[in-house]
């Protein structure tokens, strides 16, 4: 028995610009998936994301090892800025969604996207529950940030339906009991959830 519909934000229901945003600061042209690979190694963010960083200690470590000529300011508004939207169609498949389902959002995220998208956007407010890295000091794919998920929720692992666009996290999901599926933005939402026959 389905009871929770999890999702992560960033590429899923919320459009996300940060690769083309780095692209834009960096001193040479860089290839996106490089910058994608990068930025996936990179310890400042990983530190930000898990709330162990200031946002000027992330912005001074930030711009100096990506070579940003920036002050850490500018760049910091520039970042928090990345996280721009929900996507098309989101609001409404969630409205949809409501009646029949908790929903939920479990996000790798930081202090000031969070910000962004919880005070700016309103974005969090759709949710029952919403949890950011930088909160639990966890990020995904640590199995620990789905078992502190479901505490949160007072839910069994396979009463919960998680959605994300980075297989690795979706595996971790499903590791700990969790049906999980990697999808593309709301469009792939739409097509596992009809597959899945809860649509």
């Amino acid at each position: 028995m389905v009871e929770v519909l999890l999702f992560d934000l960033g590429g899923v229901l919320v459009e996300y610009t940060g690769v083309q945003g780095v692209a834009r600061l960096l001193p040479a042209v860089t290839v996106e998936q490089e910058i994608l690979e990068r930025l996936s190694r990179c310890p400042h963010t990983e530190a930000f994301g898990c709330g162990q960083l200031s946002r000027q200690e992330f912005g001074e470590r930030f711009v100096h090892d990506w070579g940003i000529d920036l002050p850490p300011e500018r760049f910091l508004a520039e970042f928090r800025s990345w996280s721009k939207c929900l996507l098309p169609g989101a609001a409404e498949l969630l409205a949809t969604l409501r009646p029949r389902f908790r929903l939920a959002a479990l996000s790798n995220s930081n202090e000031l996207h969070w910000e962004r998208i919880s005070r700016d956007l309103g974005i969090t407010k759709l949710f029952e529950v919403a949890i950011s890295s930088h909160q639990v000091g966890l990020r995904k794919p640590d199995p620990r940030i789905y078992r502190a998920a479901v505490d949160r929720l007072s839910v069994s692992p396979d009463g919960v339906v998680f959605f994300d666009d980075v297989h690795e996290n979706v595996v971790a999901a499903a590791e700990v009991g969790i049906r999980a599926f990697q999808v593309d933005g709301v469009p792939g939402i739409r097509e596992r959830l009809k597959r899945e026959q809860l649509l």
